[in-house]
């Protein structure tokens, strides 16, 4: 029997690829040689290993970006993986509200090994993705010599993923968890709150995955643009109509190969944290 956190997981992939996310993949839109299909194949392989209780941090991220790797040969959802496993742990624990599931998350991520390190660090030379670069401290292609939420903190200024193991998820829960709460309660639709959070988090925090691969000019200019078609999108009785508004932003961003993928990554998890507390 499929378990109310399991079934979160999966909701959250798939809403995630229903929500016309502007210069990602979606069910409006393919592109960087990846179709919404890919995606919905990954969280199937994906999200059983990821609600595998006997496994720790290190196995659930490792094992699962090995299984989107043998499915679909190819980089989607390292981000998410790294961001939904603690979430899953610290729910495991419990999660009866806000406060229990935030405190657990916390302890666990105090109790990641020296093993979970380098099975995450493998994880994502497996995954290899995009303008990763190198670091004079913890490179991620050399052996790790810290704990997991060391090697985090150390890459948190240049990544937006690895700040959440930082700051107990902060992002995740006070900006996108409560602008999905917000939206969906006002159009009643959590795919539309969903992109909501996406533009919020591009127009609030420059992108780092752009900013990796294309510098912190480009991803300033995104940002700056997001916050014009947010502040138009957000101000809607009904955000359908603003539809030619995102493709023209996704078709832009893609003709130039820009995918805000951290944005996305952080969207994802906000709108697994939304789907454990609406439970």
């Amino acid at each position: 029997m499929t378990s109310p956190i399991e079934l979160a997981v999966m909701e959250s992939f798939r809403k995630d690829v229903e929500a016309f996310k502007p210069g990602n993949i979606s069910f409006y839109s393919s592109g960087h040689d990846m179709i919404a299909s890919d995606f919905i194949r990954s969280a199937e392989v994906s999200t059983p290993i990821l609600c595998r209780r006997d496994f720790s941090l290190g196995e659930r991220i490792l094992s699962s970006v090995n299984a989107t790797q043998k499915a679909v040969s190819c980089n989607t959802n390292l981000g998410m993986i790294l961001l939904f496993t603690p979430i899953i742990m610290a729910a495991e624990q419990g999660y009866e509200n806000i406060e229990k599931l935030t405190t657990n998350l916390e302890n666990t991520l105090t109790l990641l090994t020296k093993d979970d390190v380098n099975k995450v660090f493998e994880a994502i030379r497996v995954a290899n993705p995009g303008g990763l670069g190198s670091s004079d401290t913890n490179d991620v292609m050399k052996t790790p010599d810290c704990s997991l939420k060391q090697a985090m903190k150390q890459a948190s200024e240049r990544d937006s993923v690895a700040l959440q193991y930082s700051n107990n998820f902060s992002e995740v829960f006070n900006l996108g968890f409560e602008t999905i709460k917000y939206f969906d309660k006002r159009w009643n639709s959590v795919k539309w709150s969903a992109v909501s959070c996406y533009l919020t988090f591009l127009s609030s925090i420059r992108d780092t995955h752009i900013e990796r691969k294309y510098g912190s000019e480009i991803a300033e200019q995104i940002k700056i643009k997001s916050g014009i078609i947010v502040e138009k999108f957000n101000n809607s009785i009904d955000p359908k109509i603003l539809l030619r508004f995102l493709k023209d932003f996704d078709r832009e961003l893609k003709t130039k190969n820009y995918n805000p993928g951290t944005s996305a990554d952080l969207t994802a998890a906000s709108l697994l944290v939304y789907y454990l507390l609406k439970t």
